[in-house]
């Protein structure tokens, strides 16, 4: 099986080769496009056109011009996106200046991707295209961003973005089986309002929704914004999760319950489509783009992450519970690679946000639910979960020893408590990572090492940690690996006295200076960011203390890692490269 070469157009040039009068969909995105399935565009892209609609694509339009025109109106719907990154996080650093780089963008620079681009591309499409068709919204900067929610660059509540951008409907979630519902019921003309995984505006709330505070309420109260979060953070669960609405000055956003989580066969079946795993060649003529070092010959596993970290946008956007490929399809994906043209034999990645949470998931929570008060993992896992790392210690033998394969190597994150948790299998996994699956350096995040910090993360005890580090270098005498650590400073709770505890932990327990230490940013729709902005700890309802001095925040990093050696993360938003 070759890889295809045919890529979903992007010109008016190539839809008049398919003989097309129009598309039927047209997908807007703040990245450029890159066909592989680490792109949500991309593989959106791919899916209606599985499903026989006529779909473009116009990657990071250029807002001064009349670029977004350049293909025409679709006949059905815009898809606007602001791609793999919030464009905020994109734009700027965590003390907000503005970043220089983005590695989604072709030539690396950050001049394509403008400021809140699903604002920004709504109001160019409507600008040239008047009483145009339905606008949906969709990507992480929609999904993070579909309630009332803390947003750090303009220090203030926003409203939700589907009134905020005036477009008309949302699409939450990972949004396979949403959007293609939605695709279905515009090209028929039937009712969208009972669509899951869809937010859309109504004059009134639907019988048996949740009612959420209202927008204006939360503005006014940090404790009612507090309440409003619970009930919105609690109904993520597919099987769980009631209809929320929510009033908006005269009017209510509905948000339906979220998509069911996709089977394996649905799994297999995004990530098999025909993909070309490169840049489209009207954008890659404009320079190298270096999200390509990154996902060039890697393979997702799954999606989802049940360790929900209070700081990451995981849970809220891919969700809990593990949607996971089976062993067959990952081996299919790896055959494109070998079978590619100029496949150097290396296997960047094998992995999803948390690597080794392949084959791993409650029985209870797929069957009824994620619990309504308490965490897989924290703060101890819990006993209906299960520990086993057979499976993807299964995966990553049939992987390397496929015959065209030279090394594979395992570049998303790990849980290491989880690890630790295996008395059975997880050592086997530790030794495959050493001796096969780690070049030269294994990264893990524990974050932080003072547990009262740790508490308020979501995180596992140092104590945790040591054991693993322990466990690590008994297992590590040949290989000579080392271990790196992702810290974070300023998260909300710390203090500069708890940032000079954890160097003289650093100093004493794991005997290294560390430098890769990022500044805490508060991403939309999640419990830091609400941590942040009341300055309470949610869960207990007291007082916690929030550095906000960018000057002081910016201190507390430097205490552990010089200026000098500034640890820049290639994505900020997510924790796709990091041990967890």
């Amino acid at each position: 099986m070759m890889v295809n070469n045919t890529f979903i157009p992007v010109t008016a040039e190539e839809i008049s080769k398919l003989g097309w009068d129009r598309p039927d969909i047209i997908l807007v995105s703040g990245d450029t496009y890159i066909d592989s399935p680490y792109n949500g565009t991309a593989i959106i892209g791919r899916l209606l056109t599985a499903a026989g609609f006529r779909t473009a694509i116009i990657a990071q339009p250029d807002i001064n011009t009349s670029e977004i025109a350049s293909l025409g109106e679709p006949k059905l719907f815009w898809g606007v996106s602001s791609g793999c990154v919030d464009s905020m996080v994109a734009n700027y650093t965590a003390s907000k200046k503005k970043r220089r780089t983005d590695d989604f963008t072709p030539g690396g620079v950050n001049t394509k991707r403008p400021d809140r681009a699903v604002l920004a591309y709504t109001n160019l499409i409507r600008r040239h295209f008047k009483n145009t068709v339905p606008i949906v919204l969709g990507g992480i900067e929609a999904s993070l961003r579909r309630v009332t929610h803390y947003d750090f660059w303009s220090d203030n509540l926003r409203k939700s973005i589907l009134f905020d951008a005036k477009a008309d409907f949302l699409v939450y979630g990972m949004g396979e089986k949403t959007i293609l519902a939605l695709a279905e019921a515009f090209k028929n003309g039937t009712d969208v309002s009972g669509i899951r995984g869809l937010c859309y505006i109504s004059k009134e709330i639907p019988q048996n929704y949740i009612e959420l505070p209202a927008h204006d309420e939360c503005t006014a109260n940090k404790d009612t914004f507090t309440r409003m979060f619970h009930t919105f953070y609690k109904n993520n669960d597919p099987i769980t999760a009631k209809g929320l609405a929510q009033k908006v000055d005269t009017r209510c956003l509905v948000q339906n319950p979220p998509s069911e989580t996709p089977s394996r066969v649905e799994m297999n079946s995004y990530y098999e489509l025909p993909y070309t795993y490169r840049v489209h060649p009207h954008y890659a003529k404009h320079g190298h783009v270096p999200a390509m070092d990154t996902i060039r010959n890697s393979v997702t596993t799954h999606r989802g992450c049940y360790g929900e970290c209070n700081f990451c946008a995981i849970a809220v956007h891919q969700g809990t519970t593990i949607a996971e490929r089976t062993e067959a399809s990952v081996i299919k994906e790896v055959k494109r690679f070998i079978e590619a043209e100029n496949f150097n034999g290396f296997i960047n990645d094998i992995g999803g946000p948390t690597a080794n949470m392949f084959g791993m998931e409650c029985r209870k929570k797929k069957d009824h639910g994620r619990c309504d008060n308490k965490r897989c993992l924290y703060p101890q896992k819990c006993p209906q979960m299960p520990a086993d790392h057979r499976k993807i210690n299964s995966l990553l033998s049939a992987v390397r020893n496929m015959h065209g394969v030279k090394r594979v190597f395992v570049a998303s994150g790990i849980r290491y408590d989880i690890i630790m948790d295996d008395r059975q299998f997880g050592g086997q996994y530790l030794d495959n990572l050493v001796n096969f699956h780690v070049g030269g350096q294994m990264k893990i995040a524990p974050e932080h090492t003072q547990d009262k910090i740790l508490e308020l993360m979501g995180k596992p005890s140092a104590e945790v940690l040591k054991k693993f580090v322990a466990e690590f270098q008994k297992r590590n005498k040949v290989r000579k690996n080392f271990l790196t650590y992702y810290l974070i400073a300023a998260h909300p709770g710390c203090t500069t006295k708890d940032m000079e505890d954890l160097k003289r932990f650093t100093s004493k327990e794991l005997r290294i200076k560390p430098e890769q230490v990022q500044i805490f940013t508060p991403l939309p729709s999640t419990y830091s960011a609400l941590m942040y902005y009341t300055g309470k700890d949610p869960f207990t309802g007291k007082d916690i203390f929030v550095e906000k001095d960018p000057q002081k925040r910016k201190a507390q990093k430097e205490l552990i890692a010089p200026a000098e050696k500034q640890f820049k993360p290639k994505h900020a938003d997510s924790k796709k490269k990091r041990g967890r």
